[in-house]
C-alpha cells in the first residue's frame, strides 16, 4: 500500500512499514513508547501521556511542534528544539512555522512528510542524505510522532539522528551550508505491526507446545496462556 502528500507541487510517494524500519536503537525506543500507548485505543495518544525513559538524554536531539488548523494546509509551528538541530539549520525557531523556518528552497522536501503524519495520525521515518560544508555525505533521519487531541493530530514530536560513515562531519549549519540539496533514501508510513512486544515475554493467548522428546503414539500438550 502506499500513500501520496503533495507540497509546493512536488509529489512524494510513502512506502508502507513495519517499526523495525527505524534504525536507531534510541529512536526505536521513543517508537516503543509511542506504540504501548496507540495499543491501547488503536489512535495516536495524547502528547500528556507520553512520557518515554531517559527522555532528558533525547532533548537535544527532539522538536516539539503544535499543529495549526486555522489555514487549508495544517501548519506546524516549533514549540522547542534540540540544540544540535538548531546547530544543523543556522538558527533556532521557536515559535516560527516549520515552512518558514526551513525556507522555500527546503519546504518541498521536509513538509510533506510532516503533513503525511499529520493526515495519517500514524509515525513516519525519512532518510535523506545531505552533504556538510566539507562535503561528507551524512545521513539525516528522522522519526515524526503524532499525539491526538479530540481526534486531531494536535502535537508532532520530532527525532532526528544524524551519521557519518567516514565517522566525524561538522554539524552547523548542516541543512544550509552546501549547495546540494537532499536526497531522499526512504519515505514510510509506519501501519504495520502497531504493537510493541517486550522481549522475551510472551503475548496473551498465544499457544505454548510442550513436549518431552515426544515418540511415536506421543501426544503433546497445548496449553493456552490467558
Amino acid at each position: 500500500m502506499r500513500a501520496s502528500s503533495r507540497a509546493e507541487n512536488i509529489a512524494l510517494d510513502f512506502a508502507s512499514a513495519a517499526p523495525s524500519v527505524v534504525k536507531s536503537i534510541r529512536q526505536r525506543d521513543l517508537l516503543n513508547t509511542w506504540l504501548r500507548l496507540y495499543a491501547h485505543r488503536q489512535i495516536a495518544p495524547a502528547i500528556w501521556e507520553y512520557q518515554p525513559a531517559r527522555l532528558e538524554e533525547e532533548l537535544s536531539d527532539l522538536i516539539y511542534y503544535t499543529v495549526e488548523f486555522s489555514t487549508p494546509t495544517p501548519r506546524l509551528v516549533i514549540q522547542s528544539e534540540g540544540t544540535r538541530i538548531s546547530h544543523a539549520y543556522g538558527h533556532t525557531g521557536k515559535g516560527v512555522p516549520l515552512d518558514d523556518y526551513v525556507g522555500p528552497r527546503l519546504a518541498p522536501f521536509v513538509m510533506p512528510i510532516y503533513h503525511e503524519c499529520v493526515a495519517r495520525g500514524l509515525p513516519v521515518y525519512s532518510v535523506a542524505d545531505v552533504e556538510d560544508i566539507y562535503g561528507r555525505i551524512v545521513a539525516y533521519e528522522r522519526l515524526l510522532l503524532p499525539f491526538q487531541t479530540d481526534g486531531k493530530v494536535c502535537h508532532v514530536i520530532a527525532s532526528v539522528k544524524t551519521f557519518c560513515e567516514d565517522g566525524g562531519f561538522e554539524i552547523k549549519n548542516l541543512m544550509r551550508g552546501n549547495d546540494a540539496l537532499p536526497r531522499p533514501k526512504m519515505r514510510a508510513v509506519i501501519d504495520r505491526e502497531l504493537f510493541h512486544r517486550a522481549p522475551g515475554r510472551i503475548a496473551p493467548a498465544e499457544e505454548v507446545e510442550l513436549s518431552d522428546q515426544p515418540g511415536p503414539g506421543i501426544a503433546t500438550e497445548i496449553i493456552e496462556l490467558n
